[in-house]
């Protein structure tokens, strides 16, 4: 009976050490992961300033470090910092088209991760429009379909994203302008051809009402936008108005490269 009682009394005491080692592992566990969580939020709120502080270079080192991580809002914004940074001057032909390359497997991810995340949609098919120009245009012209798609998804949710709403507008305009060879390849590559024209069944008006409601919801929104508004009217032979926005983009106040290189743009 001695014996047993004291077999007992040592498995209780095994037992209550065995208890409090998993409850303190499970305690652990709980704050690692909401540890992992705020730093997942601390990293985006730092990346967002550093965005929009135009701090480029800073910013890729930033995010990626977290190029591995399963978070689709982290993932879209490397693809979007590593775009960026290959859009500077000072980056070497190489590392930008690496960094083209990479900003796409990023996008891919974030996808992959969220495929309900609208950032997520819009930066792939930015950066698929991007590889597109290491491609050849057969390429660039066969992913315009999937890229429209991947814009419009965008726009299905998140309806007030003014940038997916420009994109469409410049996916229009593009089409309108391919030369009659481009057309021919388009024809090739697909049963009914993607179409877009400056005069025909009101296509312009559809370029003018994408540029003309962003600029309407938030004049200074973009400097591209201001230059596609510009050169929609030209082609619509309105000089007057084609000046006019033409040379708002001119004094657009330069924060990127983009906007240094519509600036120095000749009217």
């Amino acid at each position: 009976t001695q014996v047993l009682r004291k077999s007992l009394q040592s498995g209780v005491v095994l037992s209550t050490g065995s208890f409090l080692v998993y409850e303190a592992h499970k305690l652990i566990s709980g704050f690692a992961e909401v540890h992992a969580s705020f730093k997942v939020e601390d990293v985006i709120e730092q990346a967002d300033y550093l965005y929009g502080s135009g701090e480029t270079e800073k910013l890729y080192r930033l995010l990626v470090q977290h190029k591995n991580s399963d978070d689709a809002e982290l993932l879209w914004r490397l693809a979007r910092s590593s775009r960026d940074l290959a859009q500077l001057g000072s980056t070497s032909a190489e590392d930008k088209k690496q960094l083209t390359y990479d900003s796409l497997e990023y996008a891919k991810k974030a996808l992959e991760k969220n495929e309900s995340n609208s950032a997520a949609h819009k930066w792939y098919g930015i950066c698929l429009s991007d590889v597109g120009d290491y491609e050849g245009i057969k390429t660039k012209i066969g992913n315009a379909i999937v890229i429209k798609e991947h814009f419009q998804r965008a726009i299905e949710l998140n309806p007030k994203d003014a940038t997916t709403i420009h994109l469409i507008g410049i996916w229009c305009y593009s089409f309108a302008e391919m030369p009659w060879y481009q057309r021919k390849i388009a024809a090739t590559l697909f049963a009914t051809p993607p179409t877009s024209t400056f005069q025909e069944n009101g296509a312009a008006h559809s370029h003018l009402k994408h540029f003309s409601c962003l600029y309407a919801a938030d004049p200074n929104f973009y400097s591209k936008n201001l230059l596609f508004l510009g050169k929609t009217y030209l082609k619509l032979n309105n000089k007057k108005m084609a000046l006019l926005w033409l040379s708002k983009a001119k004094e657009y106040p330069a924060q990127t490269e983009e906007d240094k290189q519509v600036g120095s743009q000749e009217l």
